[in-house]
């Protein structure tokens, strides 16, 4: 289906031999009989989510993401780590003109993780919104959420951090190395929600005391071991503990477009795809800044 940039792939259980990639953009070579959303020449993209099976009691409900026997990107079918891939046409979501497929990649799992998280949260505009991590989920959640007008505050460890964090949108950051996070936002009145991308349940367990009166953690990293809570502080203040998948097609136009308007930038490494060993390396070794991306159109110098 593609040809175009791919980014970086999440691993999981999946079949031997498996291309990886579950962010991919591009432009639609060819489309299958009975295609017809989409023609030849179109601008696409691909994210986590694959297919739905359409019969599952969440996909009668409509939700999709939830769907019992749910096709992933590069776990069922291969991904985009190739010049060319093969997709159901139910995973295809269409890039907005004048979108750099640079941009558009990361925006199908990453960027549309943090921003469909977050519109469905019970936050209005002016309410207090914490990320925690400024990495390669968080340093978009900080943009989605300052151009949704919350007030956002980032979480993470590191004066260094810092000049970037605001830089992104940010209006004030916590240093957890050197601050009390749960005393900085309580000082505040405490946090609406508070997204986590980190995948130490630790880390996630010291954001629930930074809520105020019914407010929501909402987790998007996972990782191994359990997130801790105080059933008195959870009944005292009403709180809320919730996770959250990426989303469907529809979810990542819609994340496509906001990005877009509202010009948030996905930070990114590009390789030429030529390079993808060494890519997948810097991927792995949790030095990137932010995402990295191989780029099918590049020439090596």
């Amino acid at each position: 289906m593609c040809h175009g940039d791919i980014v970086c792939f999440l691993g999981m259980a999946s079949s031997y031999p498996r291309v990886p990639g579950h962010e991919i953009a591009g432009v639609i070579d060819a489309v299958g009989a009975g295609v017809k959303r989409f023609q030849v020449g179109d601008r696409a993209a691909v994210g986590w989510f694959g297919k739905q099976c359409s019969e599952c009691k969440p996909c009668r409900q409509g939700d999709f993401i939830c769907c019992e026997n749910q096709e992933t990107t590069a776990l069922q079918f291969d991904g985009g780590y190739q010049e060319y891939v093969n997709v159901p046409q139910e995973a295809v979501a269409k890039v907005p003109e004048g979108m750099d497929f640079k941009q558009a990649a990361p925006m199908m799992c990453a960027g549309m993780t943090v921003f469909n998280s977050l519109r469905h949260t019970k936050a209005v505009a002016g309410d207090l919104v914490a990320i925690q991590g400024t990495g390669g989920l968080g340093h978009l959640g900080v943009q989605f959420a300052s151009k949704m007008g919350f007030h956002t505050v980032a979480i993470s460890r590191g004066p260094e951090k810092k000049e970037e964090a605001l830089k992104l949108g940010a209006h004030k950051y916590i240093d957890t190395s050197t601050q009390d996070a749960a005393k900085e936002l309580q000082a505040l009145g405490g946090a609406k929600v508070i997204l986590t991308t980190v995948t130490n349940t630790e880390a996630m367990t010291s954001m629930i005391p930074c809520l105020g009166k019914n407010g929501t953690l909402v987790v998007i990293g996972v990782g191994p071991g359990n997130i801790q809570a105080d059933p008195a502080l959870l009944v005292g203040s009403k709180l809320n503990l919730q996770g959250w998948a990426s989303g469907t097609p529809s979810d990542g136009e819609d994340t496509m477009k906001f990005a877009n308007l509202f010009g948030i930038k996905s930070v990114n490494e590009v390789f030429p795809a030529s390079k993808a060993p060494e890519a997948y390396d810097r991927m792995m070794s949790g030095k990137a800044h932010f995402r990295v991306v191989l780029d099918y159109e590049s020439v090596e110098q």
